[in-house]
């Protein structure tokens, strides 16, 4: 009878770390990410693009294969502030912490928003800017700017499909590449692996992303239990 009750424990000890794993996952694939700018920010996308200093949250809205799509909330998720059309760019070395990146600008002027990693990832996100202001940041800082022709009041679907461009500055079109660091060719075989898995998961749920498959396993769960607890009864009745 001992040998009962300590199996019921198992179970229901096993039952609680596969939700505490099926959650942590479920907050994973939003790459839900706080973040505290010192000073005003300008940001790409649909929506607002100049943020003042203050806390805001970023999550991952839509992640395909060869593009992201990226919303900035405020501190209480209360409000979109825009919404970021981004292409995946790689990193040599992975951080614990996540990096924002900025091109620099004259000074007395926001830093302009550039990349976005988030910890322990490879890939992070190069945004977007709207192609007349994609040109004005060429040729501020010398370097070239991923660009996309869709106008800035147009709907968040349409940023899934919108054309993308690098611009140099002096207005030439140039390949992707030289704004996007491709992965090496070690990477490049399991790189589409690591792209699915957010995909998958997003398009498999579309529901808020409090939906998942949570209740199921928390209903499991509490069979388990009470299936413990019953055969800890009995075992005691046998004594």
């Amino acid at each position: 009878m001992k040998m009962l009750k300590g199996i019921g424990i198992a179970l229901c000890l096993a039952v609680l770390c596969v939700l505490a794993v099926q959650t942590a996952r479920a907050d994973d694939w939003n790459r839900k990410t706080v973040i505290t700018f010192s000073g005003p920010v300008e940001v790409p996308g649909v929506g607002q693009h100049n943020l003042p200093a203050g806390t805001y949250v970023f999550k991952i809205l839509d992640s395909q294969s060869d593009r992201h799509i990226v919303q900035i909330f405020n501190q209480d998720e209360t409000q979109v502030l825009t919404t970021i059309l981004a292409i995946p760019n790689y990193r040599l070395k992975t951080t614990d912490k996540t990096t924002i990146t900025f091109r620099e600008r004259p000074a007395g002027q926001p830093e302009a928003l550039r990349a976005w990693f988030y910890p322990g990832r490879e890939w992070g996100e190069e945004f977007v800017y709207a192609k007349p202001r994609a040109l004005e940041l060429a040729k501020e800082t010398n370097e070239p700017v991923l660009a996309t022709s869709i106008e800035e009041t147009t709907p968040v679907e349409a940023l899934k499909t919108a054309p993308i461009e690098a611009v140099a500055p002096t207005g030439e079109p140039v390949e992707l590449a030289t704004v996007v660091e491709a992965p090496p060719v070690a990477a490049a075989e399991p790189a589409p692996v690591a792209a699915a898995q957010p995909v998958t998961v997003a398009a498999a749920d579309p529901l808020p992303e409090t939906a998942s498959s949570l209740p199921l396993i928390a209903l499991i769960g509490l069979l388990a239990i009470g299936a413990g607890f019953a055969i800890s009864a009995f075992s005691k009745r046998a004594a």
